[in-house]
């Protein structure tokens, strides 16, 4: 096996040689130096799949990334991350670390995590990004502020501080975690008044974009080299999935043997927000859960519809599915292609099929119809009635 380095893509290919020789001049032995330079390359590529600029690559981003590199031969704990961060750092690269959060809001952080998670029901990767944002804003603050002390002119420091670092979306972000957490003093009593009322909106289209499809080469790539892997009929059935009916990769990671009516051709989708919901089962995709089923699987206790490779096979977890498109695209030779571009991927290839914007955001299950209006964007049929002739010279 060759131990070249793989080539850099994303924003931090700049820094990939010299953080080699940093580490070389440091005194760490060659084969420390090729998986710190490995780590680099991976995020890299995850900041530029994410949209993810390195003004932006707070330690709450960088925790996201690690959270998705806990599967078998990817795990990436924290600590790992810190000397390629503190390189970075030097080189003005990434934000600075933040201060950390003063002992006397130590225990009110801890009761909005608890908060997050147990109040809001929210996600644990969505709760340690809200917390970390707050934890960043804490630091910011003026050395023994009291929280009950905290006005108006602070807020907007705050406000003011994030909007000249970071980008549009990471501001909008950052201030949605602000208000979150001003409402929590307020409603908890450690506040007497709703600050979050005072917190701007971003200016900034929220649908400027256009949906992030990838081609159908692409998909074609992509499944022929999951059906040569390790596990090349669940991951086809996995990349199938995604492409024809856009689950995202929880969704699929919380799919069992009893979610998919085989008479009836529909699939019980565990959602967002706890919310189930029934899709039809397209035959493409029904006959390929069923060779993997039949051929691969195996027999096991857990009733899990998709299971890990190595033992013991239990059931995926969200980071694993991320995974499957991501290891595709490498061993594709291809730039990496995420669950959420295949996701859009189905909604666009559904508009185009016939369907109309309702019935795309009914099989992405929006709940706002707004986030499904970017497909219009992609909808050329709808727009060409939107189109006037251009009008000719009058002669």
């Amino acid at each position: 096996m060759s131990s070249r380095p793989s080539p850099v893509v994303g924003p931090l290919a700049a820094y990939a040689d010299g953080f080699r020789r940093a580490l070389a001049a440091a005194g760490y032995a060659a084969r420390t130096v090729g998986p710190y330079g490995r780590l680099l390359t991976a995020l890299s590529g995850w900041l530029a799949e994410n949209g993810v600029a390195p003004a932006d690559c707070t330690e709450e981003v960088v925790a996201r990334f690690a959270a998705t590199r806990q599967s078998p031969g990817q795990r990436v704990e924290l600590q790992a991350l810190r000397p390629l961060l503190a390189y970075l750092r030097a080189q003005a690269a990434i934000p600075p670390a933040p201060a950390p959060v003063p002992a006397a809001h130590a225990e009110m952080v801890d009761a909005f995590a608890r908060y997050l998670a147990v109040e809001r029901g929210l996600a644990p990767l969505t709760v340690t990004g809200t917390v970390g944002v707050v934890r960043r804003l804490l630091a910011g603050l003026p050395v023994g502020l009291p929280l009950a002390e905290l006005t108006v002119e602070h807020v907007h420091s705050l406000v003011l501080t994030e909007a000249e670092r970071l980008s549009v979306g990471a501001t909008r972000a950052t201030l949605s975690a602000l208000r979150v957490f001003l409402r929590f003093l307020f409603a908890t009593g450690r506040h007497p008044v709703n600050l979050a009322v005072v917190v701007p909106p971003v200016a900034g289209a929220r649908l400027s974009g256009l949906p992030r499809a990838v081609t159908p080469a692409t998909v074609a790539a992509l499944l022929a080299v999951a059906g040569t892997g390790p596990a090349a009929r669940r991951d086809v059935a996995i990349l199938t999935v995604q492409v024809r009916l856009g689950l995202r990769s929880q969704e699929i990671a919380a799919l069992q043997l009893d979610d998919i009516d085989w008479r009836a051709g529909e699939l019980v989708v565990h959602g967002k927000g706890g919310h189930d919901e029934r899709l039809p089962l397209p035959a493409d995709v029904g006959a390929v859960i069923v060779d993997y089923l039949v051929h691969e699987r195996g027999r096991s206790p857990s009733r899990a519809l998709f299971l890990r490779a190595a033992l013991p096979r239990g059931a995926m977890s969200r980071n694993a599915v991320v995974m499957v498109s991501r290891t595709a695209s490498r061993r594709a030779g291809l730039p990496v292609v995420g669950g959420h571009r295949l996701r859009h991927t189905a909604g666009t290839g559904m508009l185009r099929a016939g369907a109309s914007l309702r019935e795309v955001g009914q099989v992405l299950r929006h709940r706002d119809e707004a986030t499904t209006a970017i497909y219009a964007k992609v909808d050329q049929s709808a727009l060409v009635l939107l189109a006037r002739p251009w009008p000719e010279a009058i002669r």
